[in-house]
């Protein structure tokens, strides 16, 4: 069994925050793989399903950001899971909007959520970190996390939480290539060469002159012309 957790805060005052892209990534993978509907438990809002060969079950601790870790570490508990076991989802300000990054253990790096698991179950749990940009300055970061996407982010949000559920199988199973590739193929895909302009071969764009039959006489002359 795996936890995935999506940190973020509660209601509907924070629902379009760039600090709940955790929430709507685990939201996604529920509800494009068929989980149960959310109930309340741990305190917090969980959904059960399957992905792939696993059972995974889903969070959204209603803690707020800061206190985070009493609802995984209630849910770690209960289900009698290792940190190893649990991965989550948080906005990183350090990504570029639309960037995603798997990583196991390490440090908080500042994030409240992260900061409060951390003090709850160390540091050995996994992370998926999805970029949502950086104001420019610490002192605007409050406001800017805690401020919803912008209609101009709609797009790169969409993908990105698309490739998120593409890959949750793959993620679920510990393959964090196979997931990241699913993620890739839909942020960034290939680019097509249908309607690209194909080079003509060099027999096409430059014909060959034709071979000149003249006399030896007949260049002479025709030099002084």
């Amino acid at each position: 069994m795996k936890l995935f957790v999506g940190l973020g805060n509660p209601g509907t005052k924070y629902a379009g925050n760039r600090h709940n892209i955790g929430f709507m990534a685990v939201e996604r993978i529920a509800a494009d793989h068929g989980f149960t509907p959310w109930r309340r438990a741990f305190q917090g809002e969980v959904s059960e399903g399957r992905l792939g060969r696993e059972k995974v079950v889903a969070l959204k601790p209603q803690t707020f950001m800061n206190l985070s870790g009493q609802s995984v570490r209630a849910a770690a508990d209960f289900y009698k899971l290792a940190p190893e076991e649990i991965t989550v989802f948080h906005d990183e300000l350090d990504l570029a909007p639309g960037k995603c990054r798997v990583k196991q253990g390490g440090g908080h790096a500042g994030h409240n959520g992260l900061r409060s698991i951390h003090a709850h179950l160390g540091e050995a749990y996994g992370r998926v970190r999805l970029g949502i940009g950086h104001p420019g300055h610490k002192d605007a970061v409050a406001h800017y996390v805690l401020h919803d996407f912008a209609k101009t982010d709609r797009d790169w949000l969409d993908d990105l939480l698309r490739g998120i559920s593409d890959g949750a199988a793959a993620l679920a199973e510990g393959d964090a290539a196979k997931f990241m590739n699913a993620v890739s193929l839909r942020v960034a895909p290939p680019r097509s060469s249908g309607g690209e302009a194909k080079a003509k071969p060099a027999a096409e764009s430059a014909p060959a002159p034709a071979a000149d039959t003249r006399s030896p006489l007949q260049k002479l002359v025709d030099r002084f012309r």
